[in-house]
This record gives C-alpha cells, structure tokens and sequence, in this order.
C-alpha cells in the first residue's frame, strides 16, 4: 500500500520514509526522550498525522499517548496533544478533505476496535474521567470529546465502567456548569450519549440536579427561539425522562413542569418561523408527551395531567391549537400533545370541551377539529392528528360521548341550522364519496359508543332523511345500505376502506347490546348479505371485509335474546352450517387477527399510518376483536341444549348477582347505620362525660356547703358553750333546719331573760326615785341626826354600785342578742342557698340515671364499643394504681423526711444542752477563779459595771 508523503520537508536525495515509519519513529521519541520539550513536539507529530495514518497512529502510538496521560498530568499542552490523537483515532467522523481524497476505505468498526482496545484497560476511562475534572481549557475540552467519542463507540461498556467509578457521573455534571460555553454545549452531547438506554446513570444524572441546570440553559438561550444547544438540552431530557418512572415522578414533584409553559408562550406575529425553532418546539412537545404517554403507569399520567392543567400549560398548548400561521408540522404534534394531555382526564376534558376557536360566530374547538378530519383537502397526517384527538376527547369520557351523541338526537339538532354540530360532521363524513372520510368519521362514532350501552340504544332514534319524498331512515339502516351497496357507489380512495370502517361501527355498536342486534335482525336483507359475503371466495383485499362479516354475524348470534323467531340463535347457526360451514367461518373470522395492519394497530392507541391504503384497524377495535373471537368460535360450535344451559346458567348468574348486589345493599345499609350508632354512642359518651364532670362538679359544691355549715355549726357550739346557754354536743352532719329552730328557741330564752332584767331595772329605778324624793324630804330639816344621815348615804351609795352593775350586764346582753341574731340570719341565708342547690343536685342525678339506662341500651346492641370503652376503662385504672403507688412511694419518702427532720431537730436540742452545760462550767470556773483571788473580766460584769456607772449618775441627777 502506497501512502502520501510525510510531514518531513522538500524531496531529499534517498528513499522518502513512508508513514508508518515516521509513526514509529515519533514513537520512539515518545518513549525514549528524557526531555519534556521533545516528547510534546512528538506527540503534536502525530496528532498533526493521526487524521491520515489513523490506523498506523491507533496500532504503533495508543499504548505511548496512554502512558503520556499517567506520566505527563503536569504539562497541560502534551496532555492536551495526546487526547485530541486519541480521538482522531477513535472518532468516526471524517473531514470532508479527507472523504474527497481517494483514500482507501477504511473498515466501518475501526473506531469500535480501537475503542475496545482503549477501555479494556478500566483504569484508562478512569483516567480521563480524573483529566476532564482539570478546569485547564486545553484538557478538559479534548477529555470531553474523547470520552463522548467513547461512548458513541462503545455505549454500553463505558457507561458501565463509568458507573462503577467514584463519582464517575457527578464529575461529568460539574460541565454542566461550567462558564465555558463550549465544554457546557459539548457536556450536554457527553450526557447525550452517557444516558441512553441506562436506567441507572439516567437516576443518578436527574438526582444531580440535572433538570434544573437544563432547563436554566434552555432559559438563558431563549426558550424556543434558542439555537442548536436548547436542541440538545431537550434531547438530554427526553433520554432522561423517557420510560423512566422515577424521574418522571421527580420531575413532576419537583415542580418543573410549571417551568415548561413559558416555552409554548408563542407571540401573536407567528410568521417567520425558522427552522430552528420548528425544531425546538417539536421537541418541546415531545417532551410533554414523554410525560403523559399512554404507555406510562396510569397514576404518573394522571398526576402529570392535572399538573399541566393546574399551571396553565393545557390552556398554552390550546391557544397555539387555534392560533393563525403555525406551521403544519408543529400544528399536528400540537394536536397529538393535546390529545394525551387530556386522554382519561375528566377535568382536561370537560375543559377542552369548553375551548372555543377564534371565530365570528365562535365555534367549539372539537367542531373545528372534525371539519378538518372530514376535509379531504387537509393533509393526512393532520387528519390522523384530529381522529387520535377525538378518541381522546371521548376515552373514558360517558359525559363527552353522551354530548357527542346528543347533537345527533331529533330533540337537540338545531332547527335553524346556522352552527354545524359535531355529529352532523360525523354523519357528513360517514356518508361522504371520501373513503378516508367515511373511516375517520365510522372510528370516531364507534369511539362515542365505546363502552356505553345506554348510548348504543339512544343511537337507534336517529332518523336520517336520505332524498326528498322519501321516508326517513334510522342511521342503523342507513350504514347497512351503504355497506351492500358499497360496490356500485362511486368512491374516491379504497372502497375496501370505507366498508370495514362501517363493519367496525356496526361490531362496536351491537357487541353488548341485545335491543340494538334485534333492530339489525329486523332487517331482512341484513343476515343474507354477510352470509352471503362469508360464503364467497373473493381475493385477498376482500378476505378482511369476509372476516369482519363473519364478526358482525358471530356478534348477532352472541348477543342475540331470541326475541325475533326467524332469526332465534339455533336457526342462525343452522343457517351457517348450511350456507358457509362452521369450519369456513372460524376460518374467514381469523382473517382479522391475522392481517398485518391489525398488528401494527394493536401496538398503540395513536392511529399512525404511512399511507391512507394503510388505515383499515383502530386501537381499540382490536382489543373488541381479541375479547369476541373466541366466545364467538365457542357459540358456534355450541348446540341448542348447550345454548340452553348456558342460557340457564346466565339466569342462574343473574339471579346470583341479584341476591349479591342485594346483600351488598343490605351490608351497605348496616354499615351506614353501624356508622350512624357509633355516631350516636359517641355523642352521648361525650354527653355522658359532660353530665358526670356536671355531677362530680355538684357533688363537690354539695360538699363545700356541708364544709361551710358544719364550721359554723362548731363556732356557734362554741358560743353557745363559753354562756352556758347548753350543753349539748353538735354532730357533724346534723340537720341544720333543728340547729335553727335550737338557735331560735335560745334567742327567746335570751329576750325572756333581758326582759325580766328590763322589769328588775324599772323596780330599781323606781325604788331610786323615791329615795331622792325622800332627800329632798329630809334636806329641808335640819334637826336630823348625824347617824341617820351618814346611814343614808351609805345606802344611796350601795343603791347607785347595783344600778351600774345591772345596766352594764343589761348591755352585755343586749350586745350578745344582737350577735346571735346576726348569726342567725347568716344561717338562714345559707340554708335557703343550699335547699335549691340540693334540689338541682338531685334532679340532675335522676336526669343522669335516665342518661344512663338509655346509655346502657346502646351499648347493649353494640357490644364491640362497649368491649372498647371497657379495654380503656381498664387502661385508665391501671394507671390510676400506678399513680397510687407512685403517691404512696412519694408519702413513704416525704415520712422519712420528716424522721430526719426529727433526728436532726433532737441533735440540735442536744447540742443546745450540751452547749448550756459548757456555760454552766465555765462560770463555775470563773466562780472558782475569782474566789482565789485572780481577776476575771468578763463581758457580763462589763456590762454589769457599765450599767452601775449610769445608776450612779441618775442618783446625782435626782440629787440635784
């Protein structure tokens, strides 16, 4: 193999040395060099031939540029050098130059085996991982491209090898926030390729903060106007949040789905859109989808649907649904957005109901949406858009469908006809020469009918007019016609479209219901028709509208009550066995499951066709196919007797059902009144409570009257024993009405006696007035004798001492009356306050006795509360001993106390007497001491000698 010429200069006399030896040379150099400075131009050497010689520089250099990384970390420049070798040798992605030169091919999987050869040594990716932590632009940059080169090589390997590294996904999030604006972007493509398809590291990146840091980026480049680097932080979401149940969760507590609504906040001017733009807002919407995907846990949707609802982003995404000048594309996964926002949502259904297009007259926005589903003119991929949103609008939705279903009822269509409702929409499309429009339209009223029985039968009052002087027909009848004349009418599109879009209608709306089979048996043309196509051998295109016949028969049988005697089951499987053969018919109904468009369908709800030829199954017309085609096979085979034991067996199930749905009403019942007696026990437990605080509260007044009244009782025995007015003991608990009338008796002992007094002292007084009067006599005369006179006064003098002495005791008494009536009257008082305390006190025990019986009534019926109540009594007397004991432990410690106090007081008498004993000594010794003669000063003959000082001075003082 020739090669171009090296890096060397001009031509030189000798043989050129080919690449490989130049290679090899930079190599040794690599290797061998001491100094710094020829080991970096080396390594630029071969980064500058790594391009053209990529195999050369991959095989000879890998193992030196490694060795150059663990050795080489103090130098940024040869560090810097190395890794953008390694990823040129790596990378996959050609210049163009080196495309247009004719170079030989280079094998599709060399970067993946130079790849394997770099990571089967881990500590290498460990490596670059510790590298692209160095804030030195010429190192981390190269580091970060080469690890995403990496990863693109060998996904899976490395995301491994990261995974197991300390900190090995934290690190690469630090680019996240560096200021660079190049590693940042480029970090974002690293946490590209790190989170595909890995579970694990995408927990690990979202736990990292990495929802808030991308969605700042996505703020600070404009949203939706941003450039290339809001494309690829939605692109990093989308792996992030992508059939990830746990970040889908964390994101949505995290309260970021409040921060999505500024991105759809689309100005009123919305021409200009670039393409830029138109690519960030189908990611946006995307990501909205990621969120609320039919394929998700129904609760995460559901929760994420009422978010979106709650912070506006519902109402953002409608306003751009009827908004002017958006472009095709965003309009249409605008509308897929909106349908799984409000798919199974009652709330965003009932509000997108509400929604009104901007329009003179206003229209619902539902209306519009179907009148272009029912427009041929309208892009295909739009009309997919508004059937999938209508399927939503109606999924789980009885209060839609019963609207829809409305519009097309003689008692609700608009005489006037000035507004277009949406079933005159349907049934324009129904019946329009537009295949594709007959099918959309038969799918979105088999969807109003989904599950809705009472619908089913409210559909068979329709009446449509078909010409001018002709009756009405109902729309049952209707279909049927177009479906056998569907040949002979003149359709754009498939005609095989239009015929299983009405056999799907027709399956959907008879399935599981009797009074709607009776209404198509009724027609005589019905039954020969499908026979008549089951039994034909037609080409493969028609093998579809055979098998879906053979469902709409097999569902007239299923479903068939019998009610019409021409066409009882018996006779309709007899009629088969004849005309087509049971064999053929099981044969010719498996068609369906067995079509390739039917699998496609099943897969999702979202019809998505690529071409209009291709839509002949819906979603949820598949799932109708899987629950009828085998209890359909069993029916036929089935013969009368089985069918009636089987009929039998139904009423015997009815009739259990009946007996079960009665006995759930009569559990429901008792537990409504269980709830309602344990209502009621509980209010009058509580009652109860409130009555026992009143009687305890009674009780303890009742008690401190007895309290006041014996007290008093004790001071007026007192009283009454200091004047020995009786002797006679009180009893505590005396009746007090005798006490008072004792109290009254004394006082009118007390007034007997004062009056008594009242009279001696008249006497007394009387007997003194005659005796001055008789002075007065003797005065005038004065020959009486000294003796008489002297007698005289004497006895005046012993007259007036008694007078004293009886007034002064008159007013003792009086002063004592006094007293004792005060305190009668106090007592008086008090009885007539406690006689209605009494009264109310024993009213209140027989309210309370009352109370109790009735109490006691319930409990009786209910004998688990009682059970309960008691299970608490119990509780609280064990606490109750448990606090006695406590008492009893503190009263056992309180009398310990006090036996120490005791001990303590008695040493300190001790102490005192031993203390009186050492004066007594010490005097003596004194004593002793002043007896020999030695002078002895003490303090108290100092203050004995001071205070003879001041007696001395008191005596010459009085002397003066």
């Amino acid at each position: 193999m020739n090669f171009l010429r090296g890096v060397m200069g001009g031509p030189s006399a000798g043989p050129q040395p080919s690449g490989a030896e130049t290679i090899q040379k930079l190599c040794d150099r690599v290797a061998s060099s001491t100094l710094l400075d020829d080991r970096r131009d080396a390594v630029r050497a071969l980064k500058s031939l790594s391009k053209k010689y990529r195999l050369e520089v991959g095989i000879q250099a890998m193992e030196h540029l490694i060795h150059v990384l663990q050795t080489d970390r103090s130098d940024s420049e040869i560090i810097g050098y190395a890794l953008d070798t390694l990823y040129n040798v790596i990378s996959n992605d050609l210049e163009e130059e080196e495309q247009e030169e004719n170079l030989p091919k280079q094998v599709d999987d060399l970067g993946s085996q130079f790849t394997e050869i770099f990571i089967k040594q881990q500590e290498n990716v460990t490596l670059l991982l510790t590298l692209v932590e160095e804030f030195d632009f010429h190192v981390r940059w190269p580091g970060v491209k080469l690890l995403t080169s990496l990863l693109k090589q060998q996904g899976p390997q490395v995301q491994q090898i990261i995974l197991v590294s300390p900190m090995g996904v934290s690190r690469l999030m630090d680019l996240l926030a560096d200021s660079r604006e190049v590693i940042r972007n480029d970090g974002v493509l690293l946490l590209q390729q790190l989170t595909k398809s890995n579970a694990a590291i995408q927990k690990i990146v979202a736990f990292e903060n990495a929802f808030e840091r991308l969605l700042d980026i996505i703020t600070e480049e404009g949203n939706s106007d941003g450039g290339i680097v809001v494309e690829d932080c939605l692109l990093l979401l989308q792996n992030l949040l992508k059939n990830n149940n746990s970040n889908q969760n964390f994101f949505k507590e995290g309260s970021y789905i409040q921060r999505m609504k500024p991105w759809f906040e689309v100005g009123d001017d919305n021409c200009g859109w670039s393409a830029q733009k138109v690519t960030n807002l189908h990611l946006m919407l995307q990501l909205v989808r990621v969120l609320v995907s039919p394929t998700n846990p129904p609760g995460a949707t559901s929760s994420c649907q009422k978010a979106m609802f709650h912070c506006g982003l519902l109402q953002q995404l409608c306003t751009i649904l009827m908004a002017t000048g958006v472009p095709a594309d965003i309009l249409t996964e605008t509308i897929n957005t909106v349908s799984e926002v409000i798919r199974g949502c009652q709330m965003n259904q009932d509000y997108f109901a509400s929604v009104n297009a901007p329009s003179n007259p206003p229209r619902p926005a539902i209306v519009v949406l179907l009148m272009s589903m029912v427009n041929e003119r309208q892009p295909f991929v739009l009309r997919c858009a508004v059937l999938y949103c209508f399927q939503c609008f109606l999924y789980k939705n009885q209060k839609g469908q019963g609207e829809i279903v409305s519009t097309l009822l003689p008692s609700t269509i608009d005489a006037t006809g000035n507004s277009v409702s949406a079933g005159q929409l349907l049934c324009g499309g129904l019946f329009s020469t537009d295949s594709l429009s007959n099918w959309c339209a038969a799918v979105a009223l088999a969807h109003a009918l989904q599950e809705n029985a009472t619908l089913k039968e409210q559909l068979l009052r329709v009446q449509l007019a078909t010409s001018i002087g002709n009756p009405p027909v109902s729309l049952l009848q209707q279909c049927t016609n177009i479906l056998s004349q569907g040949d002979k009418i003149d359709r754009r599109g498939s005609k095989v479209q239009t015929r299983v879009g009405l056999l799907m209608l027709l399956c959907t709306w008879l399935s599981n219901c009797s009074i709607a089979v009776t209404h198509f048996l009724h027609n005589p043309a019905n039954i020969p028709f499908l026979t008549g196509q089951i039994a034909e051998n037609l080409g493969e295109e028609e093998q579809l509208v055979q098998g879906l016949c053979a469902l709409l028969l097999g569902i007239s049988i299923y479903y068939n009550d019998n009610s019409l005697e021409n066409y009882r089951k018996e006779k309709l499987k007899q009629l088969i066995e004849k005309r087509i053969g049971r064999e053929n018919f099981i044969e010719k109904l498996g068609f369906i499951s067995k079509h390739e468009l039917y699998s496609r369908a099943a897969q999702k709800p979202q019809p998505s066709f690529s071409s209009p030829d291709h839509m002949m199954f819906d979603h949820e017309f598949t799932k109708l196919v899987k629950e009828l085609e085998g209890v359909i096979s069993k029916a036929i085979y089935k013969s009368s007797e089985e069918d009636k034991k089987e009929e039998e067996v139904k009423k015997t199930l009815e009739q259990h059902d009946n007996i079960v749905t009665h006995y759930k009403k009569v559990i429901r019942e008792q537990d409504q009144e269980l709830e309602e007696l344990k209502q009621r026990v509980n209010t009058l437990t509580s009652q109860n409570e409130q009555l026992q605080a009143t009687v305890t509260q009674q009780v303890s007044q009742i008690q401190q009257h007895k309290d006041q009244y014996n007290l008093l009782k004790v001071q007026l025995g007192k009283d009454t024993q200091h004047h020995n007015s009786h002797s006679d003991t009180f009893q505590m608990n005396g009746i007090q009405v005798e006490e008072v009338s004792k109290l009254k008796e004394e006082l009118e002992e007390w007034k007997n006696k004062h009056e008594l007094l009242q009279g001696q002292l008249r006497e007394k007084d009387s007997v003194i007035e005659k005796l001055k009067s008789s002075q007065l006599e003797l005065g005038t005369t004065e020959q009486s004798s000294q003796t008489s006179k002297s007698g005289g006064l004497e006895h005046n003098n012993e007259l007036q001492k008694e007078l004293e002495m009886l007034r002064t005791q008159v007013q003792l008494q009086s002063a004592e009356i006094s007293k004792l009536q005060l305190e009668n009257q106090k007592l008086q008082v008090t009885n007539t306050s406690a006689d209605p305390v009494l009264g109310d006190s024993g009213a209140t025990a027989a309210n309370s006795s009352e109370l109790e019986g009735r109490l006691q009534q319930e409990i009786k019926e209910l004998k688990s509360e009682v059970k309960a109540l008691s299970e608490e009594k119990e509780s609280l007397k064990q606490h109750l001993d448990s606090s006695s004991s406590t008492v009893a432990i503190l009263q056992d410690e309180k009398s310990k106390l006090q036996q120490e106090v005791a001990e303590s007081k008695k040493e300190q008498d001790d102490l005192l007497v031993l203390l009186a004993d050492q004066d007594q000594k010490l005097s003596a010794l004194k004593i002793k001491l002043k007896d020999l003669g030695v002078p002895v000063e003490d303090e108290d003959d100092i203050e004995s000698g001071d205070q003879g000082d001041e007696d001395e001075d008191g005596d010459e003082e009085e002397q003066d």
